[in-house]
């Protein structure tokens, strides 16, 4: 070590001196951690740590002082690495961040509003894309132009869903022509949007996980049917399953984080748990708890989390669990024309409240921040503010929508706590 750096850690220790007494176990943890906690933070920032965590001092219970150190410690981490995205929208971050009980509508393109979202700022994302022309509000040059566009905004969905959270994704494979190779009736196809999307995402950056198949029952339409032509060739198999995938987000990180029993940060790295997630081994020989080869604690940031809410407020129902056991799963069309051939949804293409009802669930935990990019019906953020999450729905065609919308909320919500809805039109 050479004069800088110990004049450094002398300079923490001493700031770490006027924060803490003795006794107390969070003055443990620091002087234990005080050189993984300079190689981290500026001394400006070691300032402002030590002062969110000073009442830690009189906290006797050494389970409470690690909890909430973790909490402290990793949320300063996360708000380091969110400044270094310039280019997001203050207003807009504002309106996420307000404390309050309703659902929030945010009208506009939803690349531009996730472009001015905070990086990792989202802790769940459950949407439905506009299909390839397959509505009047959705339409392409061609598949190419498409997919092209759902890039962009998959690349930007990556960098604002939080860091070891997931995406659900539920798209269906489709029949059209694709305008590629022929713009002439000839060039209709089966377009497999599931296997194109599923490229899209590892590419930038997310893990395909799973493949819920949703079965939608039986087969209505006469389409593709021949019956007048009861011979090979002419036989096709109607469309009647959509896909639910689920993807990971592991944003490769280095940074070192406490160990969730003793709450040091003397950790050495240790093997990738999954593709990007790096975990680590607790080399604390104080430590509570060592394996009978004298291992520490091994974890990662996602073990943190979830094995921290391993509490009865966050079980899930077993009914609800065996549900989804099976990838194939039934779940009836949402019947949206009333006996009057009204559309009573007023949107031409929603999707059951089952799926959002899933993700939700299974993904996340209550009072975090759902978001639709693709709202339409509104019906993610229908499930969020049911299931006590904060639901955000980003919806482009306001002038089409909103009367829909607006009367879909109220009726939904009308029997939820504060079913107030908070609205943003954004530029």
């Amino acid at each position: 070590m050479n004069s800088e750096q110990q004049t450094a850690n002398t300079n923490s220790l001493t700031a770490a001196k006027r924060f803490f007494s003795n006794n107390s176990y969070i003055s443990t943890i620091i002087n234990k951690s005080v050189l993984r906690l300079k190689e981290t933070f500026t001394n400006e920032q070691l300032e402002y740590l030590f002062s969110k965590i000073t009442y830690l001092n009189n906290e006797t219970d050494i389970t409470k002082v690690v909890s909430e150190w973790s909490n402290i410690y990793i949320n300063l981490i996360k708000e380091n690495y969110q400044k270094s995205y310039k280019n997001y929208n203050k207003k807009l971050n504002t309106f996420l961040n307000k404390k309050d009980d309703g659902v929030k509508i945010i009208w506009g393109d939803c690349l531009k509003v996730m472009n001015g979202m905070l990086s990792e700022s989202i802790h769940l994302m459950v949407t439905s894309p506009p299909y390839y022309n397959a509505r009047e509000y959705s339409h392409w040059n061609n598949l190419n132009e498409y997919l092209n566009y759902m890039r962009l905004i998959i690349r930007e969905a990556y960098r604002v869903l939080d860091n070891h959270r997931v995406f659900v994704f539920n798209v269906g494979d489709i029949f059209d022509n694709d305008n590629i190779a022929t713009k002439s009736t000839w060039g209709k196809r089966r377009i497999p949007l599931g296997a194109y999307f599923t490229k899209i995402f590892e590419e930038e950056g997310f893990t395909f996980v799973d493949d819920f198949i949703w079965d939608k029952g039986e087969v209505q339409s006469e389409r593709h049917k021949n019956g007048n032509k009861p011979f090979p060739f002419y036989q096709y198999p109607m469309n009647c399953y959509e896909h639910i995938l689920i993807f990971h987000k592991h944003r490769k990180d280095t940074t070192r984080y406490p160990c969730p029993v003793c709450g040091c940060l003397n950790v050495n790295g240790n093997a990738y748990s999954e593709i990007g997630l790096k975990s680590w081994e607790c080399k604390n020989t104080d430590c509570f708890k060592r394996s009978n080869a004298n291992r520490g604690k091994r974890f990662s940031l996602k073990t943190i989390m979830t094995q921290s809410r391993q509490e009865k407020q966050h079980a899930i129902d077993a009914d609800f669990i065996k549900k989804w056991r099976r990838d194939i799963i039934k779940i009836n069309p949402v019947i949206k024309i009333n006996s009057k051939g009204e559309n009573k949804l007023g949107h031409t293409a929603p999707f059951p409240i089952e799926i959002p009802e899933m993700a939700i669930k299974l993904f996340s935990y209550k009072n975090e921040v759902v978001l639709d990019p693709f709202a339409g019906s509104f019906t993610s953020v229908i499930a969020a503010k049911q299931l006590e999450r904060v639901g955000v729905g980003i919806e482009l065609n306001k002038s089409m929508f909103e009367k829909s919308i607006r009367s879909n909320l109220q009726n939904k919500l009308k029997f939820c706590n504060n079913p107030k809805i908070e609205e943003l039109n954004y530029e």
